[in-house]
């Protein structure tokens, strides 16, 4: 079984988008999850996971956190969340956001 460091890259994010689903008989580490504000307002971001094995709940990671101008919120960083087969991460912004999550997926 090889390990396989993935990007899911998301541009121009106005609502609610999914960001990156587990891949079905595969175990999922997110690494790291940026969002970058490229509006010239504040926005404000939610992150969530879905775990598609308890009836697609969804827990956040993030709620209606304020995004200055041209700032980056790291979401993920130094921690790990798992995810399983069918599990998703989702983000949700009130302005123009970029998002760049790190994965390691088959582990």
């Amino acid at each position: 079984m090889a390990n396989d460091f993935k990007n899911a890259h998301e541009q121009g994010i106005t609502t609610i988008r999914d960001i990156y689903e587990a891949p079905v008989g595969k175990t999922t580490l997110l690494l790291e999850l940026d969002v970058a504000n490229v509006t010239t307002a504040i926005v404000s971001v939610t992150v969530t996971v879905t775990d598609s094995s308890n009836s697609d709940t969804s827990t956040h990671l993030v709620k209606k956190a304020p995004l200055p101008t041209g700032g980056t919120l790291q979401v993920v960083s130094g921690q790990k969340v798992i995810l399983e087969a069918g599990d998703k991460v989702q983000v949700m912004a009130t302005g123009t956001c970029d998002v760049v999550a790190a994965v390691l997926e088959d582990v």
